[in-house]
């Protein structure tokens, strides 16, 4: 950096320019007429010879001096900053970002939203449970025969007891909202984190790898994406809508599951190439 410093200082100097003399004849504001000399004059030239009268003349853009410096400045400093930021990603530049500390976030938070993603699939299973109980309960009472005063319940009867309550203790688990709740919590910081991964791998390295586990991480990202657009639908009672929703989370599962020994791999490389913090 401060040999190139000194070599633009250099060129914008005065002193490194060629001493160019330049006619009297009128030219444009915005350039200088320079006769080009020839190298074999000398001071002992005699000024009427035939190669100084058939010099070429050539018209060159005129700038002041303060302009000069500046784009000398400018080339010399290109090249320098340039260089810096291509190294900024592998030459620690930026600091913890690319040490082990850092790196380590992204595997520990994915491995928490992998038990979190079982979590909320549990919450929408029981959710949906409070639905279908209904809906059985409504089949039964179709069933059911007036029975004699005093006669014990049918089977029929018993059963939609039995469905009855159940159902009455999966409301009291507020499962709905549970469920909402948790999937808007593993959007967000799912989404967060998989681009997260990808940033902390370019301070680390410079560059991303392509491969399973980045392929699969954006497939899970996009099934988060798209499971969650089906939610305006179900709100108003699309059971395809539903079944849909169901459908990608568990293909998300089955992903997130298989990403895992890829993902141990990389944690693996990440302790042995990089250092604390």
């Amino acid at each position: 950096m401060a040999a190139q410093l000194s070599a633009a200082y250099h060129l914008s100097s005065p002193l490194s320019l060629p001493r160019l003399r330049a006619s009297s004849a009128p030219t444009p504001s915005r350039f200088s007429v320079i006769a080009c000399a020839s190298s074999s004059s000398s001071s002992g030239s005699s000024p009427s010879s035939a190669a100084e009268e058939e010099r070429p003349v050539h018209l060159v853009p005129s700038y002041s001096p303060s302009l000069n410096s500046f784009l000398a400045v400018a080339a010399g400093l290109t090249p320098a900053i340039l260089d810096d930021q291509q190294a900024w990603a592998v030459e620690g530049q930026f600091g913890i970002l690319e040490g082990r500390s850092f790196a380590l976030v992204h595997p520990i938070v994915m491995g928490g939203l992998l038990i979190y993603t079982l979590w909320a699939g549990y919450l929408g299973w029981q959710w949906r449970r409070v639905r279908t109980i209904q809906d059985e309960i409504n089949v039964l009472k179709k069933d059911v025969k007036p029975a004699e005063e005093g006669a014990p319940p049918s089977p029929v009867e018993s059963k939609i007891q039995e469905l009855t309550e159940e159902r009455k203790k999966l409301l009291k688990g507020g499962y709905r909202d549970r469920h909402f709740n948790a999937g808007s919590i593993l959007l967000a910081f799912g989404v967060l984190e998989a681009v997260g991964g990808c940033v902390n791998t370019w301070f680390r390295t410079g560059k991303l790898f392509p491969g399973p586990h980045l392929f699969a991480g954006a497939g899970i990202t996009v099934l988060w994406a798209l499971a969650a657009s089906l939610v305006p639908a179900m709100q108003k009672g699309n059971e395809t809508a539903r079944s849909l929703h169901i459908a990608l989370n568990t293909v998300n599962v089955l992903l997130f599951l298989w990403q895992v020994p890829t993902g141990w791999d990389i944690v693996l490389k990440v302790l042995q190439f990089t250092s604390w913090p």
